[in-house]
């Protein structure tokens, strides 16, 4: 196994400088108002969030507390559910809605209130955990960072610039990893001896957020809507600089470390959408399946455009609302209007051609990059920083994102696979390793994150991809 960078040294020298910071929340004055080019600021791996908020005139509610009492102990779930919905039989088309219903109805008690009640829930309060080091990315109000951003005209029925918002939440089995990597006081990572891999039953989940609402997007009409306090202005919102902005939720995603079912990559991705048509009377029945995905089909060369040959490792609902199968992923792979599997105007490396709208990732090929030391994109790209450059679609360099690996097995040779946690890996690792003393593996490991995180501060307006 290759020697893991623990930074044990560097950890300790560090504490001096990040424990005089707040590290639970010490915030600036309300009403605050950085600049949208700021890079981020940290005091400590359990900041709370940001320090712009709201004034009470603003926003009376209370605001994001971080949820970092990870579990000492892990309890193997027994049987599940949605392991049950399948009737003992291998997941396939048949059976997949169920096995994502299941799993919808399991978390749904601890995660309901989240929406019936939002001013008194708290992560905390019912059971899930967050990564640390996330503090200078989250907002004052829901703890949501600034994920995927989409082109206008990327949607048939939006006409302007689109961005997601995230919030992602680890069930106590998933907890109980992240206590592993990070320990009490978060302020080294541990990696030895697959402590960053998930135990069996493990579930996290994502929610995710459009800042563009209803009328502006007609399918958002009936959105449950939720206020977030951030800079980005929209058509219905033009003030600059931090405001309390209107975000409605129309995706979720519910993964699950499921070896039995997906015996290959031992992770079942699921994802919900939201479908102003659904049936039902609250928010929570109008989040449909859109589809799952337990593997990458890396025997399967789709082409470029529809018609595609069948998948055998995704299964989408045919019923799913038309604007979230904009954006599946290559040849029809799962991908929701979060992900941004699909970019514009991207040109081959090889050949030099020019593709003006192409599908180049899926929700398991843009994790299976997670590893300790970043060496790859997240897409098919021969540049770190991305440069708008893929590989040919179908070809060998291509295929390395869409290979049936397993959560160790590191993406690149001498690495440490982090069990396709993308967010643990990129986001938090990264912001850890913005705050550690200047050294040779340091510095290299810096240059690295700051040139991944390149294209997205360059278009963070239309940034086409990111999660």
């Amino acid at each position: 196994m290759k020697k893991i960078f623990l930074f044990s040294t560097i950890a300790i020298l560090s504490a001096t400088v990040i424990i005089v910071s707040s590290c639970g929340g010490g915030q600036s004055k309300e009403g605050e108002a950085k600049s949208d080019t700021a890079g981020p600021t940290m005091s400590g791996p359990f900041q709370d969030h940001r320090d712009s908020v709201p004034t009470k005139a603003q926003y009376d509610g209370p605001l994001f507390v971080l949820s970092h009492n990870y579990p000492t102990t892990a309890q193997a779930l027994v049987n599940p559910p949605w392991q049950q919905a399948l009737n003992g039989q291998p997941i396939d088309s048949a059976n997949t809605i169920a096995y994502m219903n299941a799993l919808k109805n399991y978390i749904a008690a601890n995660l309901l209130p989240f929406f019936t009640n939002n001013k008194e829930w708290t992560a905390a309060k019912y059971g899930w955990f967050q990564e640390p080091w996330m503090g200078a990315d989250r907002e004052a109000i829901l703890g949501a960072y600034l994920g995927n951003g989409n082109d206008s005209g990327m949607f048939t029925t939006l006409n302007e610039p689109e961005a997601g918002y995230a919030v992602v939440l680890y069930d106590s089995l998933a907890g109980y990893t992240v206590g592993q990597i990070w320990g009490t006081t978060g302020q080294k990572v541990n990696l030895v001896n697959d402590a960053a891999q998930f135990k069996e039953g493990s579930v996290i989940v994502k929610l995710a957020f459009s800042n563009i609402n209803a009328p502006q997007w007609p399918v958002m009409q009936g959105a449950q809507t939720f206020s977030i306090y951030d800079t980005g202005a929209t058509t219905g919102n033009p003030k600059t600089g931090y405001q309390v902005r209107t975000v409605s939720f129309f995706q979720m995603d519910v993964i699950v470390k499921d070896s039995k079912t997906a015996p290959k990559t031992g992770w079942v991705y699921s994802t919900f959408v939201y479908d102003m048509n659904a049936t039902g009377t609250s928010y929570w029945d109008k989040m449909v399946p859109l589809g799952a995905m337990w593997g990458n089909d890396p025997d399967v060369k789709s082409p470029q455009q529809p018609p595609y040959p069948k998948l055998y490792e995704t299964v989408i609902n045919p019923a799913a609302p038309k604007y979230s199968t904009e954006t599946l992923g290559w040849g029809g792979r799962l991908s929701g209007p979060n992900d941004g599997a699909v970019a514009n105007n991207v040109t081959d490396y090889t050949t030099h051609q020019v593709y003006p709208r192409l599908a180049l990732s899926s929700c398991m090929s843009c994790h299976i990059p997670a590893q300790d030391t970043f060496k790859s994109f997240l897409m098919p790209s021969p540049y770190l920083d991305f440069r708008g450059i893929v590989y040919t679609p179908g070809s060998p360099d291509w295929m390395k994102w869409f290979r049936d690996d397993y959560g160790n097995v590191a993406f690149n040779a001498g690495q440490v696979g982090m069990d396709y946690d993308m967010v643990m890996a990129y986001k938090s690792i990264g912001n850890w390793t913005q705050n550690q003393p200047s050294s040779p593996q340091n510095t290299m490991l810096l240059q690295n994150f700051r040139a991944i995180r390149k294209y997205r501060l360059h278009r963070s307006d239309k940034s086409q991809f990111w999660h």
